[in-house]
């Protein structure tokens, strides 16, 4: 039904425009600038529906039925233009707009922030060659989205795992994704992941995002879901400062009140100046104490803009911007975590509590010099430190832990800290006419930094109304230190050469030429001092009772001196390790050509040479151990594009891309988290995708678009993250089957619901867009087996199964409430609203797989003008609380493994603009 839906939403496009019309086309101009083109004007026909916006060369066409009509061209700031105009008129239009001198300074204004309007990139979307797919810092503002993570999360197809900063695209993964800052690399803060966390991006730094779902020759090839690009903010009025500041909270957080608690250690900034201690085995010299302290659960923000115009010489124009910013947050949860075993036997059942803050520093300094016409030159840096406080409590019981006690405790504090360095310098030239030429280059760093996680397990006594140490192996309870520093330096270069012009004066199209590179390091190392309980406090009958909220009574260094615990580690103070190169050099030839006036093709070819290598020393392998692979990837792509009229295309897209396994899944690395257990497999190796794209897409207004996609992905030897067959139910990864495919359709739709009249904007708008899609890979243990020398069973029953990840469908819809009033005051109300369906969070051993049951989050965002120079802002999210709920569908029936509510978040800011 749901197919059926779209393709209903198909023909009724088709049919409605498949009428005899009329393309009115023209240029505007500015007469106060030398008559320069006027970008981004509106031009309507009165009276009726018919509309176009001017594109940044001032070109706009209109496309209407036949007959008389009155033509009305604005911009503001500039005189109402108006004319009649008969559709038997063949000639092209020249229309000269006249300034309004009475509101300059609004122009000047307007014409700047246009440029990432939604209408200015529906209208790129529109004359792109290519499939494209964007979403810009105003759709950004109106629906009050914070972070990047939550905008890409908007758009169709695209959806983010709850709990988790990963972002799935069409039922792929973090493997199959790739994220790019101004179209150069950004590497990942996280050892087990490929992509950067896209929540540590404030949507305050960015321009627009775009999403690329198809393959051109210009991305990295390590492409199989879609790219996500992000483009800095790109100032360009003649001066700004402005001040924010706001407030925050989670309901599930404020009913904690004063019993809100959080592990000691860390700044209220997120900066953390302790790490290892010296000569951890001669006496417990640990910095932090075990005591949680009580925290304040109410989170804000501040921010500080500042930009800055200046001019050089005749044509010079250097632009300045910089941005700094703080926010803070505090979120709770309870509910179950367990995990079970096939036949529904309980390993661990907890009831878990989280307490959690968070924190994002971010800075950002652009400079753009527009030398002339022909050259610009820019550079970007980029700081953001990020950290995450969290304090988890799981209360209930452990297979490995059964005895005449009567609940089992299990407390764990963790710190992360992760601080990303970017610079990037780029250059664009028109070396003549024909022949441009771009650069660009970057150096980045990212480290992360998990000093001093804390573990205790515990026992709980009815009898005796009390705690006592648990402890089953010398893990059990300890101190653990990580820390992962990683630098990347990446290099774009592309030549140009433009083929000429058609009878029209139309480009016929363009041939490039460019290199890509891009040289990774990343060292890892880890280590756990365990504090291993000896003597007599292990024993219940010998009194030893702790309070859970007080373990430094016994954790000290007294009891270190009598004897009753020791500090161990593996391989002493040597801590486990793994280090990551990976060289990717690319060359890459791109034509682009109109071969009719409404036919155009994109043919590409990409070549790579890939090297990747990882060396690790764990306590899996005492002695070094070390994995390379190299490979040659040749990878072609088509793209074609019809006209079906001036506001109407039909487009296919066709690639062959690959996927490469992560440092972290080939190195023979141990994570223990509490109730899972994750290692490294060297035997991975990339797989291949085969990527089909159909999509027709119309724009009956200029900020109006429908649209209807169909899509296809074959892959070869999929990655996928498995549970071994083994006691402890272990995780690892690896080349699951032969073949898997994704297929399915997407639906898109951005409509002005209903305009209420007046002279200023005072209009309803509405937006939905819906991906159906299913995916199957083939399970293979004999294939893991063999791969592997043996080294990985699996217990599958199952031959088959989706993605991990993939929703069946998922939804996006919203509505907004826009006006304007008098001396640029104005409201904007939006209501959003998102769902995804059932998918797969982990393929389980013999049955035994983890599903996230689907579910909806509802948000309202009230935005306020009330002065030109000042803003509120309200926002309430995840308003309707549904409850969490991953289960596990096992011999036994269906069981729930995980569940909890998130709470709703409320937050309310000011904005001062002088």
């Amino acid at each position: 039904m749901k197919l059926n839906f779209l393709a209903a939403a198909f023909l009724f496009g088709v049919a409605t425009y498949a009428q005899d019309t009329k393309t009115i086309k023209g240029y505007i101009y500015d007469t106060a600038n030398n008559n320069e083109p006027l970008a981004f004007a509106t031009i309507m026909l009165q009276n009726t529906d018919f509309g176009a916006e001017a594109d940044e060369n001032g070109y706009f066409e209109v496309e209407c039925s036949q007959g008389s009509y009155v033509l009305e061209a604005s911009y503001t700031g500039y005189q109402t233009f108006t004319m009649p105009y008969e559709t038997s008129n063949t000639e092209n239009l020249s229309i000269n707009m006249i300034p309004d001198e009475g509101n300059l300074d609004e122009l000047v204004i307007t014409v700047n922030n246009r440029k990432s309007s939604e209408t200015a990139l529906l209208s790129e979307q529109r004359k792109s060659l290519e499939i494209k797919q964007q979403i810009g810092a105003q759709e950004l503002s109106r629906k009050g989205v914070g972070d990047v993570a939550a905008a890409v999360a908007k758009t169709a197809g695209i959806s983010q795992q709850e709990g988790s900063n990963n972002v799935y695209v069409r039922g792929l993964g973090d493997r199959y994704n790739s994220t790019s800052l101004n179209g150069l690399p950004v590497p990942s803060n996280d050892p087990e992941k490929k992509n950067i966390n896209l929540e540590l991006f404030s949507t305050d730094i960015v321009e627009y995002i775009s999403i690329d779902k198809t393959f051109n020759s210009r991305n990295t090839g390590d492409f199989g879901g879609g790219n996500v690009d992000i483009s800095s903010k790109d100032f360009k009025d003649s001066s700004l400062f402005e001040i924010e500041l706001g407030g925050k909270a989670n309901t599930n957080a404020l009913s904690k009140g004063s019993d809100f608690m959080l592990p000691q250690g860390p700044s209220k900034m997120g900066y953390a100046s302790y790490g290892k201690p010296n000569n951890p085995f001669n006496g417990y010299h640990f910095q932090n104490s075990l005591q949680p302290k009580s925290a304040g659960p109410i989170g804000g923000n501040f921010g500080l803009k500042a930009g800055k115009s200046f001019f050089i010489g005749e044509t010079g124009k250097l632009n300045l911007f910089a941005t700094a910013s703080f926010d803070n947050g505090f979120t709770y949860r309870e509910g179950l975590n367990q995990t079970l075993n096939a036949q529904g036997a309980k390993l661990k059942s907890f009831q878990q509590e989280k307490f959690s803050h968070t924190t994002n520093t971010t800075g950002m300094f652009n400079a753009n010099y527009h030398v002339n016409d022909n050259h610009r030159l820019a550079y970007n840096f980029l700081y953001i430190n990020s950290s995450d406080l969290s304090r988890d409590i799981y209360n209930g019981s452990d297979r490995d832990f059964e005895g005449d006690h009567d609940s089992h405790l299990v407390q764990r504090g963790t710190f992360t800290q992760n601080t990303v360095l970017i610079n990037q310098l780029l250059g664009n030239h028109s070396l003549n006419e024909k022949l441009d030429f771009d650069w660009a280059l970057s150096y980045n760093t990212i480290e992360s930094d998990m000093p001093d996680r804390t573990q205790s397990k515990m026992y709980y006594w009815n009898d005796y109304k009390g705690y006592t140490l648990a402890q089953n192996t010398p893990t059990d309870n300890h101190r653990y230190f990580q820390n992962l520093t990683e630098n990347e330096m990446a290099a774009n270069l592309a030549l140009s050469y433009k083929l000429g012009t058609d009878e029209n004066g139309s480009e016929k199209g363009k041939v490039t030429f460019g290199y890509n590179g891009r040289v990774k390091k990343r060292d890892f190392e880890a280590i756990q001092f365990n504090l291993d309980i000896i003597g007599p406090v292990r024993n219940v009958a010998n009194g030893y009772f702790f309070d859970p909220n007080n373990l430094d009574a016994f954790f000290n260094q007294k009891s270190f001196d009598e004897g009753l615990f020791v500090i161990e580690s593996f391989a002493n103070d040597t801590p486990q390790t793994y280090n990551g190169e990976q060289n990717i050099h690319a060359g890459f030839a791109n034509l682009e050509y109109r071969l009719t006036d409404k036919f155009s093709a994109v043919v590409g070819l990409r070549y790579e040479k890939i090297d990747q290598l990882v060396k690790w020393r764990t306590q899996l392998d005492a002695d070094q151990k070390s994995n390379e692979f190299k490979r040659n990837e040749f990878l072609p792509n088509l793209s074609l594009k019809y006209e079906l009229s001036s506001i109407q295309n039909l487009r296919l897209a066709a690639s062959k891309t690959y996927t490469l396994p992560q440092f972290k899944e080939r190195a023979r690395f141990i994570y223990e988290d509490v109730t899972e257990i994750k290692i490294g497999n060297p035997y991975l190796y990339p797989s291949q995708n085969y990527n089909l794209d159909l999509k027709w897409e119309i724009f009956p207004m200029n900020d109006e678009v429908i649209s209807v996609a169909a899509f296809g992905k074959y892959i070869q030897d999929p990655i996928n993250e498995i549970t071994m067959a083994s006691s402890t139910n272990d995780i690892t990864w690896v080349n699951i089957g032969d073949k898997g495919y994704v297929y399915g359709a997407e639906f898109e739709i951005k409509k002005r619901l209903f305009d209420f009249g007046g002279t200023n904007t005072n209009n309803l708008f509405g937006g939905l867009n819906v991906s159906y899609m299913k995916t199957n890979q083939e399970i293979d243990a004999e294939k893991i087996r063999r791969e592997t020398n043996g080294t990985i069973n699996t217990n599958f029953e199952d031959t088959e199964s989706s993605f991990t990840g993939a929703s069946d469908l998922l939804l996006n819809a919203d509505i907004s409430y826009v006006t304007e009033w008098n001396e640029g005051k104005g409201m904007t109300a939006t209501l959003a609203y998102t769902h995804y369906s059932d998918r797969l969070y982990a393929l389980g051993s013999q049955k035994g797989n983890l599903i996230d049951k689907g579910m909806g989050s509802l948000d309202f965002i009230l935005k306020t003008k009330i002065h030109k120079n000042f803003a509120l802002d309200f926002a309430a999210r995840n308003i309707l609380n549904p409850e969490f709920r991953r289960i596990q569908d096992n011999k036994s029936g269906v069981v729930d493994a995980v569940t909890y509510k998130r709470g709703a978040f409320f937050s309310l800011g000011a904005k001062y603009t002088f």
